[in-house]
């Protein structure tokens, strides 16, 4: 089964040019678009034809995941040419392969969720992923505790997430996740940045689902006012990370978290506790 999302698509490009638009308009200095900016414009929509989210197979009772590249502690506000991935900004570290761990979300984000939000990141029971300090792989789960049990200085009732690490023992996990920065140098000249994240059966070798996203920053790397190019170019991206209509106003930076997690669990099922 082959499932083709363009409307995410769709609303990006058309988010992206009245971004462009907007700006240009509240900016004195810019009555109309650069030279740049239009090539710029031209090539980012063009890049969209190809973006979006397709899904081969989806895979049901799915227990754990393998986490196959780890993304950095480190993030890239404005490094033009270092090919991170800067629209697949996720948490680092350890911080990423605790999003697919069951109980991660949840308990970072308690509360009713806002009307028209998308489903929470359930988890898997673990992920393994290998530690590039000593080449292990391991395995991570996931456990709610309340500090106040053993350390009083802390309020009774508070209660935290925390990841356990133990040597995997056995095969890794039969599906994967990896991300790669599919940019070009002509495409990084003009502050694009693109990316494909996929989901593979690591035993047939099948790229069973891929997202492949495009961002631009459409000042061109312009660092007037303290201003970060590549968190600005989530504005202008595709699919748009502005997914929620009743969320409150807010950069659409704020919304990259948890998004692997997120494209994953649409793949594979996490088994039911």
């Amino acid at each position: 089964m082959t499932e083709f999302i363009t409307r995410r698509r769709v609303l990006g490009v058309v988010l992206g040019l009245s971004l462009v638009v907007s700006a240009c308009a509240h900016n004195p200095d810019s009555a109309r678009l650069s030279e740049r900016q239009i090539k710029a414009q031209a090539m980012f929509f063009e890049r969209c034809k190809t973006a979006g989210e397709k899904i081969h197979r989806a895979v049901a009772n799915v227990e754990g995941v393998y986490v196959m590249k780890v993304r950095p502690t480190s993030r890239n506000y404005g490094e033009q040419f270092k090919l991170d991935d800067p629209y697949g900004k996720d948490l680092g570290g350890l911080g990423y392969i605790q999003t697919f761990v069951r109980g991660s979300y949840k308990e970072g984000h308690k509360g009713t969720p806002l009307p028209g939000s998308e489903p929470s990141p359930a988890g898997f029971g673990y992920a393994e992923a290998v530690d590039i300090e000593d080449g292990q792989r391991y395995r991570y789960t996931g456990r709610i505790e309340e500090p106040w049990e053993k350390d009083k200085s802390y309020l009774k009732g508070y209660t935290r997430f925390v990841l356990d690490k133990v040597v995997a023992r056995g095969p890794a996990p039969r599906y994967g996740v990896t991300y790669d920065d599919i940019s070009t140098r002509e495409e990084r000249e003009y502050w694009i940045a693109g990316s494909s994240l996929k989901v593979i059966d690591l035993q047939t070798g099948d790229v069973i689902a891929e997202r492949v996203g495009y961002m631009m920053d459409w000042a061109q790397g312009s660092s007037s006012g303290g201003r970060s190019p590549w968190l600005w170019a989530f504005e202008t991206a595709c699919p748009t990370f502005k997914r929620n209509p009743n969320r409150l106003a807010g950069p659409a930076s704020a919304s990259t978290s948890y998004q692997a997690a997120r494209f994953v669990e649409k793949v594979l099922k996490p088994l039911s506790k």
